[in-house]
């Protein structure tokens, strides 16, 4: 006769059967798993291209090979370009200035070319100025390589950059200035950016003290250097010796109905470049009908970290796009 096994053996059994597995299961570490994310594709991927030679002007008598930096946006269609002037006092020109600045501009959806150009001793004015608008006619003349609206070009400095720029705005069409390569080509430009930028040579220091207004007056300063030169290369002098010749360098002096749009920014803790020389302009540019805005901002010193941030490089965004595009970012 069969014996039918307690009910509660055959639990026990099918537990010690299973408990090995759920043992080794609990040991097993979980692997850590992928995760999928949607990422929108808002900015173009950007392209450089370094030290393209655009000019080779002479310099105290020798040959010098004037170069740029370009960033392009991957795009089947032409862009608008900006072409950037570095500041450097009239001592140096370093092209890879402002990175953070023109990489911004250029996720934006600008050409953006960076210059160097002649500087003491290598040369004073109109010599710089002259290498500024040799930068813009190469870009017209390779506008089809680097995808560039020729049609849309703007001009952008800082400091001593920003005083070229708007020297160059201010003289569109001024053919005097027109030397050198490229001369099938315009240098005019449609828009211009001017930050912290010089404008009256003579009244550089007008917002500091009476040292420091003393020291600009003086023919050792790098804007006299830049205006009359070096002896024995040039006369030399004090700004204020050659009268004439600094009313020519001011770019008041050559505003006409051919001047483009302006922005211009300065800050209020400047102590190198008077805020009031940006404001020299903007009020010189508005008096005779030119579009211009210009922008305070708080605390910010030259060239400091508060023009690396994106409520600064957003109003030269938004600035670009109205002229343009006709968009705000």
């Amino acid at each position: 006769m069969q014996r039918h096994r307690p009910q509660w053996t055959k639990w026990l059994s099918i537990t010690l059967l299973t408990l090995p597995f759920a043992l080794a299961a609990n040991l097993t570490p979980t692997l850590p798993q992928s995760t999928l994310i949607e990422v929108a594709a808002e900015k173009p991927l950007v392209n450089q291209w370094q030290d393209i030679s655009y000019a080779q002007p002479k310099a105290m008598g020798r040959p010098l090979n004037l170069k740029m930096d370009i960033l392009q946006p991957q795009s089947d269609a032409k862009l608008p370009a900006v072409l950037f002037v570095t500041g450097g006092g009239f001592l140096m020109s370093p092209k890879a200035n402002y990175i953070q600045q023109r990489l911004a501009i250029a996720e934006a959806g600008y050409v953006v070319a960076s210059i160097e150009y002649r500087h003491i001793p290598q040369g004073k004015f109109p010599e710089p100025l002259l290498d500024v608008k040799s930068a813009v006619r190469y870009l017209r003349t390779h506008a089809d390589e680097f995808g560039i609206d020729k049609d849309k070009i703007t001009i952008m400095g800082e400091s001593a950059g920003g005083y070229f720029a708007a020297l160059a705005a201010t003289t569109n069409g001024d053919r005097q200035f027109d030397v050198g390569e490229n001369l099938d080509q315009s240098s005019t430009v449609q828009a211009a950016i001017d930050l912290y930028g010089l404008s009256d040579l003579s009244q550089i220091g007008a917002d500091y003290s009476a040292e420091i207004q003393a020291m600009h007056a003086g023919d050792n300063v790098s804007e006299a250097l830049m205006l009359n030169g070096i002896p024995p290369f040039a006369s030399g002098g004090a700004v204020s010796s050659t009268p004439e010749l600094a009313a020519q360098a001011n770019p008041i002096s050559h505003i006409s109905s051919n001047t483009p749009p302006f922005l211009l920014m300065h800050g209020d803790a400047d102590m190198l470049v008077s805020p009031s020389q940006t404001e020299i302009l903007f009020n010189a540019l508005t008096e005779k009908g030119i579009s211009a805005q210009r922008y305070v901002i708080k605390n910010a010193d030259h060239a400091g970290v508060y023009w690396a941030q994106p409520q600064v490089i957003n109003l030269i965004i938004d600035f670009l796009n109205h002229q343009f595009k006709n968009t705000a970012k």
